[in-house]
């Protein structure tokens, strides 16, 4: 297994570049969460997602490896926050949203689970 650390580049067009990573780690609260943090022009944008309690439709790996970096609503839809192709769907429809800082904004972290039925079916679709 490679890096999880390590960054990664999405290219969107010839002058918009993010570097990537996605983290897997237990928070202060002690639950698991899955995080995608983007850079680019020195701002960071994180989405998170932790899980809900059960039946919310909102489930991550929590510690297991085996799904590691995957996350999923219960009903079928699962997104794997390691794959490119998950990543460039996420950043398009913030950026659909208006969510994306532009050049010196602030550090952003937003509520990945916000976006998941709309990336779920980007990526599907």
């Amino acid at each position: 297994m490679g890096d999880d650390r390590r960054q990664r580049s999405l290219v969107v067009d010839e002058h918009t570049t993010w570097l990537w990573s996605h983290r897997h780690r237990r928070g202060r609260d002690g639950g698991w969460r899955d995080a995608l943090t983007l850079y680019r022009d020195g701002v960071r944008v994180r989405f998170v997602f932790r899980p809900g309690g059960p039946d919310s439709g909102r489930y991550t790996s929590e510690g297991d490896h085996w799904y590691e970096g995957c996350v999923g609503d219960g009903r079928g839809h699962l997104l794997n926050l390691r794959e490119p192709g998950v990543v460039r769907a996420l950043v398009e429809e913030a950026g659909r949203r208006g969510l994306l800082p532009g050049r010196g904004g602030r550090p952003v972290d937003l509520d990945g689970w916000d976006l998941f039925p709309a990336v779920v079916a980007a990526v599907d679709g």
